[in-house]
């Protein structure tokens, strides 16, 4: 009888790699569909505009190139679920999880054994949206303004400097123009004390200077409109804003990195955004190795498949719905938390124990039937 255990004990490293290589490979492959067919639609909604700017096969290629690490990092959850799941029900069939469970291997310890390709992927995950993607988006969004014929018809944006609020009209060149300039001054208690109008902004040099302009000086007893003359840090420019940095505040949702979030939330950067959207990005990123473990909670219960049902089993579309739902849920909550509606911890994690928990019950009630 000890021999019936042994195959697993001494084979274990042969197994985990087994594993751990299936597991990858499938992942890998379900996410390189996926990132294709999105990559599909984003390039029928952006045809149009590329070859208008006369930008050819090499800017199709250039958009589609730069544009796929946010649409990996998008899909990775989904990719892992599904790659999981054909995994698994392909061993169920294959009478492969029968052999496993009569060597003596249990739904826990397979979970385990397939812990590591998840963590794996994690940390690809968590590398390719910390570090990979916020340069492909930002690069992206700088080569697009800058092949824009007419930047002056681009969307205006707000942003925060310390206790300045910043309305630009539209930017150009990359980040390295800057239009339509209204800068509200206040004091460090909020109350307005200068409103300076400049019509434009120009990066040259490695300092930003702006023509002439218009301010309207607050006080107590009056308000006296006249000429700005001054530099732009005088009317509460940032002095060390770039134009790449002007080009990410321009974005809606633009990817950050952990330490740009941190440098923000800290107030030493400018930001776009609510701190509540930084605090729930920098958890969420954190905790993505745990999305990963839930997704491959979320796959298990394929493994009590029998053998003969085979494909005609209904039990990989209910987990695959499962997912889809978790997926649809942290969302939700994300959106909350972005908006601060919620805090961050209370934006992130109840998703994450409510869905493992609930899997884990599911398999507990399934091994006490078996």
């Amino acid at each position: 009888m000890k021999g019936a255990h042994l195959p697993i004990g001494s084979g274990r490293g042969v197994l985990l790699r087994y594993l751990s290589r299936e597991l990858i490979t499938r992942v890998t492959a379900t996410s390189l569909i996926l990132v294709a067919l999105m990559e599909i639609l984003a390039l029928l909604e952006q045809l149009t505009p590329i070859l208008d700017r006369h930008l050819g096969v090499g800017g199709i290629l250039y958009f589609l190139a730069l544009r796929s690490p946010l649409l990996l990092g998008s899909v990775f959850p989904l990719a892992v679920l599904i790659g999981a799941l054909v995994m698994l029900v392909q061993m169920t069939t294959a009478n492969e999880i029968a052999i496993l469970r009569a060597a003596g291997l249990s739904t826990p310890a397979l979970v385990r054994l397939l812990l590591p390709g998840i963590l794996g992927l994690a940390l690809v995950g968590v590398a390719i949206d910390d570090q990979v993607t916020p340069r492909a988006e930002l690069a992206l969004a700088r080569w697009w303004n800058a092949t824009d014929p007419h930047p002056e018809t681009g969307h205006a944006f707000w942003f925060r400097s310390g206790t300045t609020l910043i309305d630009v009209g539209y930017i150009a060149r990359g980040g390295r123009d800057a239009g339509k300039l209204d800068l509200y001054r206040r004091d460090p208690g909020g109350r307005l004390n200068r409103v300076v109008h400049l019509a434009d902004a120009h990066f040259v040099d490695g300092t930003w200077s702006g023509g002439d302009g218009r301010q309207l000086t607050i006080s107590q007893a009056a308000v006296a409109p006249g000429a700005f003359t001054a530099t732009l840090a005088d009317a509460g420019w940032p002095s060390g804003l770039r134009p790449a940095d002007l080009v990410r505040l321009s974005m809606d949702t633009p990817p950050l990195t952990a330490s740009t979030m941190i440098t923000i939330l800290r107030d030493r950067a400018p930001a776009s955004l609510p701190p509540s959207y930084f605090r729930t990005a920098l958890l969420q990123r954190a905790l993505l190795p745990v999305t990963f473990i839930v997704m491959l909670l979320l796959a298990m219960p394929v493994v009590y498949i029998p053998p003969r049902t085979g494909a005609r089993s209904s039990l990989p579309v209910w987990c695959l719905g499962g997912g889809l739902l978790f997926i649809v849920f942290q969302g939700l909550m994300r959106a909350l938390g972005n908006a601060g509606t919620l805090p961050a911890l209370a934006a992130t994690l109840p998703g994450l124990a409510i869905f493992a928990f609930g899997i884990a019950a599911l398999m507990l009630r399934i091994e006490e039937k078996s």
